[in-house]
């Protein structure tokens, strides 16, 4: 495949709001052997809300063009609107006290799918001034926050990372725009406990590569919602630090990931999963996507290149607790819903070329909602800028 055409690059936009002092960590265990790991100082005090994925200007832009009928946010609306997750009259599959994300699987579906659409119909609240959707997404997160108490499994902690990021970003937008009267303070306490009581001891404990990766994500969006700066910051610290899941031992410079020789499904989970991070702190004031000298763009660009079928390099490597011989073919091509993000932040925000993002975007644009228990999807409508 010859490289693809690329449109021209706009001007940069100048970040706002980013602190950009840099430290010198050293002496951690987390750092491992080497030298001192230099990075963006993390520690942060105050929070902007709502501010998981999306600040109200976002929503505004997105009203915006819908309501101008411009493309592409026009396609990328019609994708998400019509998903099912997205429908009022979505049927509430739980709550249960105890999800088990292991042998018996008992309340993992349901936690999945009504996360999925506390999300999506806190989306549409925003988009449309729909109170039905409102109503919805509150009865979701008010019926989970009253009955969960324990997730439970050998995949506990994708589960308290995958569904409840997806609860605190529904959580956090209605926290900030719900109608008057519509959820109590009492109730948004109970909220906080939940995430601070449930999901957070399983997220704290990060661990390899796709789960460590998908916990940095949740414990960021936890800690934006409970407002507590701890949460949030020993998030950001495994993000950099982290002896397995940081960004420089997730991604070689080549964009190598260390799970691009297990399969392209688990390499576009972590790809998606570090950009969440990154767009998150963007929000928040803090660039992240460009730690490591913009190691996440290069492995946007590794794993998009092999999935459209070329050649990459590839050296014998793997996570912490494996390593693969050869780069995996397995799902190679089928491209999760995770490029629109990463390329509007590098070439519209940053303006960074992205040839090979870029050109996975073409080949799923509208970007839709596949793999959605693991990503946000409906990037064209959700990122594009």
């Amino acid at each position: 495949m010859n490289e693809p055409q690329f449109p021209s690059v706009p001007e940069p936009v100048a970040p706002t709001r980013r602190r950009f002092l840099q430290i010198t960590v050293v002496g951690t265990a987390a750092a491992a052997t080497g030298p001192a790991l230099t990075h963006e100082a993390h520690a942060i005090t105050s929070f902007l809300h709502p501010g998981v994925l999306h600040k109200l200007s976002d929503l505004q832009r997105m009203k915006t063009r819908i309501a101008a009928g411009t493309e592409p946010w026009l396609s990328g609306w019609n994708v998400f609107r019509a998903d099912p997750y997205s429908q009022s009259a979505y049927s509430m599959k739980g709550p249960r006290a105890t999800v088990d994300r292991g042998s018996t699987e008992v309340g993992n579906w349901e936690l999945w799918n009504d996360c999925n659409a506390a999300y999506q119909n806190a989306l549409m609240w925003n988009l449309t001034g729909n109170t039905a959707h409102a109503t919805k997404a509150l009865q979701i997160i008010k019926g989970w926050s009253s009955t969960l108490t324990s997730i439970t499994g050998k995949d506990a902690q994708l589960a308290a990372s995958i569904y409840g990021y997806k609860l605190a970003a529904a959580a956090e937008l209605m926290r900030y725009t719900a109608p008057s009267g519509s959820w109590s303070a009492s109730e948004i306490t109970r909220t906080e406990n939940l995430f601070r009581n449930v999901f957070v001891p399983l997220t704290r404990t990060f661990g390899d590569a796709g789960w460590g990766t998908n916990c940095i994500k949740a414990m960021m969006a936890f800690g934006v919602f409970c407002n507590d700066t701890s949460v949030y910051n020993a998030a950001v610290d495994a993000f950099h630090l982290h002896s397995c899941c940081k960004i420089s031992r997730v991604f070689r410079d080549t964009g190598q990931c260390v799970d691009s020789g297990r399969d392209q499904a688990h390499t576009q989970l972590i790809l998606g999963s570090m950009a969440e991070a990154c767009e998150i702190a963007w929000v928040q004031g803090q660039d992240l996507y460009s730690a490591s000298a913009n190691r996440l763009l290069a492995g946007f660009e590794y794993t998009a290149k092999y999935n459209l079928g070329n050649d990459v390099p590839y050296t014998v490597w793997g996570p912490c607790q494996a390593t693969y011989g050869s780069i995996s073919t397995n799902q190679r091509g089928t491209l999760r819903p995770v490029y629109e993000m990463a390329f509007n932040h590098y070439v519209k925000r940053r303006g960074l070329p992205a040839p090979w993002t870029y050109a996975a975007t073409q080949r799923i644009t509208p970007e839709g909602a596949a793999f959605q228990c693991d990503h946000p999807g409906f990037g064209t409508l959700l990122f594009t800028l």
